[in-house]
């Protein structure tokens, strides 16, 4: 049996961050991941990855679309998507491999495996190999992580109807993309295979994109990938998927409640992530879930088993790997008797198509629901002399604030 100060289940943002930040207070800290790799879903199949597809297929669309204009002839552009996928590929290992650094840099012991708990202070670990490892801990940081959701009548096969995990690793660009979700993963995503040459159709419930960010800019964003090729339907409820042969059908009600259908080669279910607290075994240490799937905790982050503590997705609150690391520094310092501050809106939102979408603090829908005194200011960059040097109009810079702050 091995014993720790501190152990941390999950080895994304949240928890190797949270790892780190323990052994620098002079913690004796141990890591448990279950996927042969440390990062999470963000470093391996979110995030870094999504991010890598991003800047390639925006330097293949601006040399396909705005070279000209710059006075460069760049004739005969041709893509190589495996030679993408792979530069992609080797972006995720790098990162990774600097994970497996800091953990040897700072001394965090790095278990293998799926755990599970036994009792609040021990952890069973069950390795790939059908080896069994029993941890004892005086505290624990659960940061698990979500998986991608999906909605009634909709299932996930993972050939044709793909999350976003599938969709990173398409053996070829897909003629037609339809994608179900206009939030940020959706809209990446569909920016990516757009710029590529797909015919990118969205299907969203709401009547906006990117909910949680302020409405201007849903409006903008919607503009601007509009023009760039994308096609959008707000207010369309999805009622089936069926794959048939090498194709997908999706059918949906618009707002008058009249069908319509959709047809691509993949359809991308891209409507939210939930948290992934599987065989975690938190019935044995009297753990009970919210409505919502999450782990209930405190201001602390703590949840109603004393010392047992939880972070990122598997909570309350945006599902942001940023968001995840504060928390998991958080926690660090609480456990350390520190008094730190975590302020939820300092954390910022990003949404990476290009022009890229960004947000801090109160949208101003949420001033306008608190009834606050305010104002706000809004320049556009078409006016900005640089934004025009730089073929970059699109977008524009807002701030809202409260009078008398």
């Amino acid at each position: 049996m091995t014993k720790f100060d501190t152990t941390i289940i999950g080895s994304g943002p949240g928890g190797y961050v949270a790892a780190i930040r323990c052994a620098q207070l002079g913690m004796q800290t141990a890591i448990i991941e279950r996927y042969p790799t440390l990062g999470g879903t963000c470093l391996n199949v979110g995030c870094i990855p999504s991010k890598a597809l991003l800047d390639s297929s925006e330097h293949f669309y601006n040399a396909n679309c705005h070279f000209e204009a710059h006075g460069i002839m760049a004739e005969k552009i041709k893509l190589n998507w495996p030679r993408m996928r792979q530069r992609k590929d080797d972006v995720v290992v790098q990162t990774c491999d600097g994970i497996k650094y800091l953990m040897k840099k700072n001394k965090i012991k790095v278990i293998s495996g799926h755990a599970s708990f036994s009792d609040s202070k021990t952890i069973s670990v069950s390795g790939t190999n059908g080896s069994k490892e029993t941890v004892n801990t005086e505290r624990v940081i659960i940061a698990t992580g979500s998986k991608p959701s999906s909605i009634p009548g909709v299932i996930i096969d993972k050939k044709r109807i793909i999350t976003s995990t599938e969709a990173l690793n398409l053996e070829k660009v897909p003629e037609k993309l339809i994608v179900i979700g206009g939030g940020v993963i959706g809209l990446e995503l569909g920016s990516v295979f757009s710029r590529l040459g797909s015919k990118v159709q969205v299907v969203e419930f709401l009547d906006r994109l990117i909910s949680g960010m302020d409405f201007s800019l849903a409006k903008e964003v919607q503009r601007f990938l509009k023009k760039q090729g994308l096609e959008f339907f707000l207010n369309h409820t999805v009622q089936s998927t069926v794959v048939e042969g090498e194709s997908v059908k999706v059918v949906a009600k618009n707002k008058k409640d009249k069908e319509v259908e959709f047809s691509g080669d993949y359809c991308l279910v891209a409507v939210g992530r939930r948290p992934f607290t599987d065989n975690l075994g938190l019935e044995k240490i009297s753990l009970t879930l919210d409505d919502k799937g999450r782990i209930p905790v405190n201001e602390h982050l703590e949840t109603a088993v004393p010392g047992i503590y939880a972070i990122g997705d598997v909570v309350a609150g945006d599902m942001l790997a940023h968001k995840a690391e504060e928390e998991g520094v958080f926690v660090a310092e609480t456990i350390a008797g520190q008094k730190p501050h975590l302020n939820y809106k300092a954390i910022p939102g990003v949404l990476y198509t290009w022009p890229e979408a960004a947000g801090v603090g109160f949208t101003e829908d949420e001033l306008k629901a608190e009834n606050y005194n305010y104002k706000t200011g809004n320049f556009p960059f078409k006016a900005l002399g640089r934004a025009r040097a730089s073929m970059d109009t699109d977008g524009f810079a807002k701030v809202s604030g409260r009078q008398g702050y």
